[in-house]
């Protein structure tokens, strides 16, 4: 696993003009394995988000012409041809990586049509963690029956990655039958679409909406695809229980995550409370870091 985040990291590193570039290349196997982003602020040397926080790496102050040519390198000349997704303030790359824009913006009718005068980058590695979902898998099950099932932590912690695998697994019928699984990826971090094509592996019989409001995308992935599971990252609105509370009467298991330290902190929070209350979800996973890494708790609800 190590190694793949390596190269990871280094096929996302090839984004660099050279001379940023360089500057990574000479850094420690170590940093590069655990790497999270390579951040670019203008008038300040390239820096890497690491477990322990963000680290100024680079000796020299990143330029705008350096910014441009980023984005240049990244959309293969045809910047404009990523301006729908700049428009959400990032756009997706080969390889899943995710490159977020910050600059000045253009709007129009209030909302922002594009992005000038670039000022910071952020360069987010793509990190798939296969057979990660391994260790809870089969507790997801019973009766021979995927249960709804809700994934937590803090920011950070891993969510995505365990839930993008699981999504796998039960696509490709890891120790139980395969089920058709719809995703609705609204901002792009589970598939990491490109070209109509997920740069993730999410399994052979997912289908993927991106783009697309968690809601509504669910609902549309419901009425059109005909799933067995439907996944979503981050309930964050009251459209998305809507849309869950819709799936889950129609019999179709749902997977999802939520930001929250523990089940207590979930319970308080009037939008998770309400899912809570209805038996929307008969697992939560609790994503919880030891002095030995990350571990996983299962809890039957």
């Amino acid at each position: 696993m190590r190694h793949s985040s390596f190269m990871q990291f280094c096929q996302a590193a090839m984004l660099l003009p050279p001379t940023l570039r360089d500057e990574v290349d000479v850094l420690p196997e170590e940093w590069k394995g655990q790497a999270e982003e390579i951040r670019l602020r203008a008038g300040y040397p390239v820096a890497l988000v690491l477990p322990e926080g963000e680290r100024e790496v680079g000796k020299h102050p990143v330029s705008s012409a350096d910014l441009e040519l980023v984005l240049e390198i990244a959309t293969r000349g045809s910047v404009h041809s990523a301006m729908e997704q700049v428009r959400n303030g990032f756009f997706t790359v080969p390889g899943g990586h995710r490159i977020g824009i910050c600059g000045s913006g253009v709007c129009r009718s209030g909302e922002v049509w594009n992005l000038r005068q670039i000022s910071s980058l952020a360069i987010r590695v793509a990190r798939q963690v296969s057979g990660v979902s391994a260790a809870v898998l089969d507790r997801l099950w019973q009766d021979g029956v995927l249960q709804s099932t809700c994934i937590i932590s803090p920011p950070g912690w891993g969510k995505t990655t365990l839930l993008r695998d699981l999504i796998r697994a039960v696509s490709d019928g890891e120790g139980h039958p395969p089920r058709r699984v719809g995703v609705a990826d609204e901002r792009g971090e589970l598939a990491g679409m490109y070209g109509g094509q997920p740069q993730f592996q999410l399994g052979r019989q997912t289908d993927v909406l991106d783009g697309c409001p968690k809601g509504a995308g669910l609902l549309m992935l419901l009425r059109g695809m005909n799933p067995q599971v439907l996944a979503m990252d981050e309930i964050t609105a009251p459209e998305d229980v809507a849309a869950l509370e819709m799936a889950a009467n129609c019999g179709v298991s749902l997977l999802a995550t939520a930001h929250a330290r523990t089940q207590t902190e979930l319970e308080i929070r009037p939008l998770y409370r309400r899912l809570l209350e209805q038996n929307l979800f008969r697992r939560l996973v609790l994503i919880e870091r030891g002095t030995e890494g990350r571990c996983y708790r299962v809890v039957e609800l």
